[in-house]
C-alpha cells in the first residue's frame, strides 16, 4: 500500500477541537504546531500498528496571521516571530519525514510539501513573508500571490536533487492521489487536475495552461513562460487608506491597479523567464507577443467553450450555516445554538 502525506503551510484544517489553546499576541508564543506535530505522528503511528495505509493531510497555519511559535523556537531566527514560524514548520516536518523512517514506511509513504497561496504582505512586515522577486502577495492573481514551492518526497521512487519545471495546480494533488492508489478519478464530471506522477516518477513534463482565477473572473492565463493578464487589480483604495495593501512598496504603473481593470481585448503579456516580477509587458507589435497570444487566445477559447460554470458557494452568507458544534464540543459543553437563518449577499472587498 501506499500512504500519502500532504503538507500545506497557511492554512488550518484541524478534525480536533482546539478550543482552549492560547496565542500571547504581544509575544507570539503559542504550543499549537507542536500539538498538531504530535497528532500527526500519532496518526502515524496508530494505522502503522493496525497495518492500515493513511491519508494525512497534514496543515499548519503558523504563519498565517496571528504569527506564533513555540517557546524553544522564539528568537532563533533572523526574521522575527515569521521566521520562528517557519523554523518550527521546517523542524516540524523533519521529524514527519524521521519517524517516517524510523517506523520503515518511508519507501512506501509519499509525501507533498506546498502551500495554498504566495506569502501574504498585507500584515507584514512583522507578520508577512517574503515572495522574493514575484509581484506581490496573497489575494492577487500576481506571481506573488499565486506561485508557491513545492516539494515531492518518496525515497526509492523520486530521485532526490531533481528539478521539474511543470505547471502544477493544487488541483492536481486529486488525480495524482487516485493514480498512486491504482484508482481512476470519478468520470461522470470533468476534473480540472492532472495526474502528476509521471511528472515525479519518470521526469516527464506535461504542457498545459493554468487559468488565474479572482472569483468569477478569469483574470490571466499562463501557458509555458508566458502569462497573459485579461484582467489587472490589487486591492481597492478604501482597503489602501486602513493600511492594507497586498502589493507594498511595489507599483507598477498600469499593472498594480486599485481599480480593477479590463485589458480582455489587448492583454498584458509577460514572459515569466526574463521577467518574473511581471514588470515589462512585450509590446503588443512584437513577432514574440502576436506569435505566443495566438496560442493562448486559442487555449482561452476553448477553455471558455468547455466551461461549465458553477453554481457560486460563497456569494451569499448567512451565519446559520456556520458548524456550531465542532466535533469534541460535547466533551468539553461548549456546544452553540445556531442564530436564526438571514441569507444576505456577501460582501468581500478584494
Amino acid at each position: 500500500p501506499v500512504n500519502a502525506v500532504y503538507d500545506l503551510s497557511l492554512f488550518c484544517i484541524s478534525l480536533r477541537y482546539y478550543e482552549d489553546f492560547k496565542i500571547d499576541r504581544k509575544t507570539g508564543e503559542a504550543n499549537l504546531t507542536q500539538m498538531y506535530l504530535q497528532e500527526a505522528l500519532d496518526f502515524i503511528g496508530k494505522q502503522h500498528m493496525k497495518g492500515q495505509p493513511f491519508f494525512l493531510y497534514w496543515a499548519i497555519d503558523a504563519t498565517h496571521s496571528p504569527v506564533y511559535a513555540s517557546k524553544y523556537f522564539q528568537g532563533i531566527s533572523q526574521r522575527g516571530i515569521y521566521g520562528d514560524a517557519v523554523r518550527e514548520i521546517d523542524d516540524s516536518v523533519g521529524k514527519i519525514l524521521a519517524y517516517l523512517h524510523q517506523q520503515g514506511i518511508a519507501k512506501n509513504t509519499f509525501v507533498f510539501f506546498t502551500s495554498d497561496n504566495g506569502a501574504a504582505l498585507s500584515t507584514g512586515p512583522k507578520e508577512g513573508g517574503n515572495n522574493g522577486p514575484f509581484l506581490c502577495g496573497k489575494h492577487t492573481t500576481f506571481e506573488g500571490g499565486m506561485r508557491e514551492p513545492a516539494i515531492a518526497w518518496w525515497p526509492g521512487h523520486i530521485a532526490a536533487g531533481q528539478v521539474s519545471h511543470q505547471l502544477g495546480s493544487l488541483m492536481d494533488l486529486f488525480s495524482t492521489a487516485l493514480s498512486l492508489a491504482g484508482l481512476q478519478p470519478p468520470s461522470d464530471r470533468i476534473i480540472d487536475g492532472i495526474d502528476l506522477s509521471p511528472i515525479f516518477l519518470q521526469g516527464k513534463v506535461i504542457d498545459r495552461p493554468i487559468f488565474y482565477y479572482r472569483g468569477n473572473e478569469m483574470m490571466a492565463v499562463r501557458f509555458g513562460l508566458y502569462k497573459a493578464h485579461y484582467w489587472t487589480w490589487s486591492n481597492s483604495w478604501e482597503e489602501q487608506k486602513q493600511g492594507i495593501n497586498f502589493c507594498p512598496e511595489q507599483n507598477v504603473t498600469g499593472i498594480t491597479t486599485s481599480t480593477q481593470e479590463e485589458h480582455t481585448k489587448i492583454p498584458l503579456l509577460f514572459h515569466l523567464g526574463r521577467d518574473p516580477g511581471e514588470k515589462y509587458p512585450l509590446s503588443v507589435t512584437s513577432a514574440e507577443y502576436q506569435d505566443a497570444m495566438r496560442g493562448i487566445s486559442a487555449i482561452v477559447q476553448q477553455h471558455k467553450d468547455m466551461l461549465i460554470p458553477g453554481e457560486p458557494q460563497l456569494n451569499m452568507c448567512d451565519q446559520a450555516v456556520m458548524n456550531w458544534s465542532p466535533p469534541g464540543c460535547e466533551k468539553l459543553k461548549k456546544c452553540l445554538t445556531p442564530p436564526p437563518s438571514r441569507p444576505e449577499k456577501c460582501l468581500w472587498m478584494h
